[in-house]
């Protein structure tokens, strides 16, 4: 989604969006929903909403792909590149961190909003809770079927802990 600027009124714009955007990052099922409201003073121009998308995604513990709604909240600023530019050995603060920057009239958000989803996907994706992954052994799929592999008792360095623990219960 392009944001012209100059377009931008004192009122601000309240968009409601559901655009096509091309991701290598995330497998996208569906357009990307966003509802947003943009403000500028002066040549500063805020984005607040939400973005949400259909995502393709696989499962940490099966490997099974499946589909997950992503939703996440957005509250950026950006600002003219021309102010960073000028001061050339500008130490950025805390609030400074999360702004963005635009050349010329036009501010892409593209790339924030897949940003914004791909931080609001879970770091080990599972199909379901209770997913019991494959078989260490055979790879088999324990959701499908129990396999009949001898599970070994584990590493043999935590052996001690483990006598640890039995003696305590």
């Amino acid at each position: 989604m392009k944001i012209t600027v100059s377009e931008i009124n004192e009122e601000g714009l309240e968009l409601e969006l559901n655009d096509q955007i091309e991701s290598d990052a995330l497998k996208l099922l569906s357009p990307v929903h966003s509802v947003l409201r943009i403000d500028r003073i002066a040549a500063e121009v805020t984005v607040k909403g939400v973005v949400s998308s259909k995502v393709a995604l696989q499962c940490g513990r099966c490997l099974k792909n499946f589909d997950l709604e992503l939703k996440s909240r957005i509250d950026d600023v950006y600002r003219p590149i021309q102010e960073m530019e000028k001061e050339v050995h500008a130490e950025l603060k805390g609030d400074e961190l999360d702004t963005g920057f635009y050349s010329g009239d036009v501010i892409d958000t593209d790339d924030v909003l897949i940003e914004q989803l791909l931080l609001s996907a879970p770091m080990k994706p599972l199909c379901s809770e209770d997913c019991k992954g494959i078989c260490p052994v055979c790879g088999a799929d324990l959701n499908t079927i129990q396999c009949d592999c001898e599970q070994g008792d584990g590493d043999p360095r935590f052996a001690v802990l483990k006598k640890l623990k039995e003696r305590k219960e």
